[in-house]
């Protein structure tokens, strides 16, 4: 029995893991480089220039998904963190406009029942 000698490097697969990479990359930079999460907020007439001093920040996005303080956290831990911060800090919900409305409900069901009351829900004016 003969080998075959190899004359060449097949490169397709390389390519191929290389452009996924690349994509991955991109689209992590798009992400970092605005440096917050994107809601689109709701509009509202009477609202007032949003204070620079957030103790927290609760953010729900157009999938659903909850944001603490700008990390993902999951629905079921949300409670035990926001049960680290003091009853009388202000809460600050961001939920973009195209969100399902029972995660909204969720979240203020949750601070009502451990007595936060200093609620600020984030718009656009």
């Amino acid at each position: 029995m003969q080998l075959k000698r190899f004359d060449a490097i097949n490169v397709v697969p390389f390519i191929d893991i290389m452009l996924v990479l690349l994509v991955i990359v991109l689209t992590t930079a798009t992400f970092v480089s605005r440096g917050m999460i994107p809601v689109d907020l709701g509009e509202a007439k009477a609202s007032e220039a949003m204070k620079t001093h957030k103790d927290l920040v609760i953010t729900i996005s157009k999938e659903g998904n909850y944001y603490f303080n700008d990390k993902v956290i999951d629905p079921s831990s949300l409670e035990q963190e926001l049960l680290s911060y003091a009853v009388q800090s202000v809460v600050f919900i961001n939920c973009d406009k195209y969100a399902s409305f029972e995660p909204f409900v969720i979240i203020l069901n949750l601070l009502k029942q451990h007595h936060y009351t200093k609620l600020e829900v984030v718009t656009k004016r």
